[in-house]
């Protein structure tokens, strides 16, 4: 078989190089699958069931500080890596059930990062797009590729989210060919024509980054700053590191902060009112709660209400939001 990178004791066998191979090579593709499911195993069937204690509930521990884009994080057990992209991986969720009366409510923000960038930006178009409550990524394909909105296939779709996203997160050609399996020219050529559709994206970026060198930090939009060294180092990989974390800290901390204003606000309304129901959970753009059945339609309320109201956006923000009776059936 044709490798993709050495190492030290041999060739190459990470998830990347081997996802390559296994179209052709079927027993890759089994070993990547036997790969999850032994992931899945150890880490959540057998490894979530040593956090049940006597009460048969887990009790994650969250964190302020450690996260360096300002995200609470969740450790012993980490409730936020419950995997989602695959179906075997969402079944795991089944587990997680509600006291007796209760139901699971999850609300979780569409697409909060674009959203941000939208505002701060103040890119006209992708705040039309949003207001026009359009398919933010097929709108994105017609603008970049010049299609007609309803010629827009499944894969200029597809590869229009992947620059979308790909540009909050300040990606490179090089990275941006690797995820959609295209040429590092042809990778290129897309983030230009991105820029060209969204011009104020491209100066908001570059100015993220100009203040940030000037500043020794980047700040988001509640102007809570993250300090920048790198950006000073004489290093080049650590400048390029600090020229991505310079365009994408402002944008991923305040979605963080945003969150974290949602959580206090919703906490504080359920006691205002008087709610037995509780915040019970927070996976990064999502709320969990478990409610009282009682109590349903005011936490529905509650939720909606206080996430839509927690930044005052040029975009409006949305939420996503379902119940069940598992965390499995309310995501």
């Amino acid at each position: 078989m044709p490798y993709g990178k050495k190492t030290k004791t041999g060739y190459s066998t990470a998830a990347d190089v081997l996802e390559k191979l296994a179209p052709k090579y079927p027993i890759v593709a089994e070993i990547l699958e036997y790969r999850q499911l032994a992931k899945l195993k150890s880490t959540y069937a057998d490894g979530l069931a040593n956090y049940i204690d006597k009460t048969g509930r887990i009790h994650s521990t969250f964190h302020q500080t450690i996260t360096a884009t300002g995200r609470i994080s969740s450790t012993e057990p980490n409730l936020q890596n419950i995997p989602i992209r695959m179906e075997l991986g969402r079944m795991i969720r089944k587990v997680f059930s509600p006291a007796e009366g209760c139901v699971f409510v999850d609300a979780d923000y569409s697409q909060i990062e674009l959203r941000v960038l939208a505002h701060m930006s103040g890119d006209e178009q992708l705040i039309l797009a949003y207001k026009e409550a359009k398919d933010i990524h097929r709108t994105t394909a017609s603008q970049v590729f010049h299609i007609p909105f309803e010629e827009v296939t499944d894969l200029q779709r597809r590869n229009a989210k992947a620059v979308n996203f790909g540009i909050v997160y300040g990606i490179s050609s090089f990275g941006l060919s690797q995820d959609l399996s295209i040429t590092p020219k042809e990778a290129k050529e897309y983030i230009d024509r991105y820029f060209e559709t969204y011009p104020k994206i491209k100066e908001f970026l570059d100015r993220l980054v100009t203040d940030a060198r000037e500043n020794g930090y980047s700040l988001t939009l509640f102007n809570r700053r993250r300090p920048l060294p790198e950006l000073s180092s004489s290093n080049f990989m650590q400048r390029s590191f600090g020229e991505r974390v310079a365009m994408n800290a402002p944008i991923q901390g305040t979605a963080a902060d945003i969150i974290k204003i949602a959580m206090i606000w919703v906490h504080d309304r359920l006691k205002a009112e008087g709610l037995k129901s509780k915040l019970i959970l927070q996976v990064h753009d999502e709320l969990l709660i478990e409610a009282r059945k009682e109590e349903l339609a005011q936490v529905e309320q509650i939720l909606s209400e206080e996430m839509h109201g927690a930044a005052d956006l040029a975009v409006k923000l949305e939420i996503d939001m379902h119940t069940g009776n598992t965390w499995y059936e309310a995501k």
